[in-house]
């Protein structure tokens, strides 16, 4: 039962919104969407991840860390797995305390939805982004042949409000689906421009998920 006194020394992270979830002994992040959160219990869904999610076995009393953005900032809570369902895979994840800023070197990341173009065998490569954040993005792109390797280096045009953005990184992971494959590509040497302009596109789609969620 939820403590009505203890409400207003916690913050915990929005139902129908998005969070990170790590599990700390196997060094796995994944994406999650909260389902339900209150002061002593958030339950989360996995909604995807790099490789390596769909096989972490899960079990209760595993240690967990919670990130989502709250205001401006984001968020950090740490908990145990208390109750894991099948099915969907709903964690139930036990918590206590007041959350904390987060001090992990990781940019602020949002569902956006932007065409990419990335060079490749000798042609342009053409996708859409899946969510975006300063330091990177994950993509799903039309792609042909044989896959980028891990590492590999590589320029990326993205078009932000009609404006195209050009930036430089590295691929991080490449997953096949069927004729499309779903990249993680970490950006380098974002300029101080481009990464304004990246942040100031994140915080909006943030703002807007939450408007359509409150509606």
């Amino acid at each position: 039962m939820t403590d009505p006194d203890l409400d207003q020394f916690v913050d915990r992270p929005e139902e129908s919104a998005s969070a990170d979830v790590t599990l700390i002994s196997r060094g796995v992040t994944l994406t999650a969407h909260v389902e339900v959160s209150d002061t002593y219990v958030v339950v989360v869904r996995p909604t995807g991840g790099g490789p390596g999610w769909e096989s972490a076995e899960i079990q209760v009393g595993d240690p967990v860390e919670l990130y989502w953005i709250g205001g401006q900032e984001e968020r950090t809570l740490a908990g145990t797995v208390s109750q894991v369902e099948g099915g969907e895979a709903r964690w139930h994840v036990a918590v206590s305390g007041q959350a904390e800023r987060s001090q992990r070197r990781k940019a602020v990341r949002a569902r956006v939805e932007l065409e990419v173009l990335i060079p490749w065998a000798g042609a342009q490569m053409s996708g859409t982004t899946v969510d975006l954040s300063e330091g990177g993005m994950r993509a799903l792109m039309d792609g042909w042949g044989l896959p980028p390797d891990s590492g590999t280096l590589s320029q990326v045009s993205l078009m932000l409000d009609d404006v195209p953005l050009l930036l430089h990184g590295e691929i991080v992971w490449t997953s096949i689906r069927g004729a499309q494959w779903l990249l993680a590509m970490k950006f380098h040497d974002v300029s101080e421009k481009a990464g304004d302009l990246l942040r100031r596109r994140v915080f909006q789609a943030l703002r807007d998920e939450r408007a359509a969620s409150a509606g």
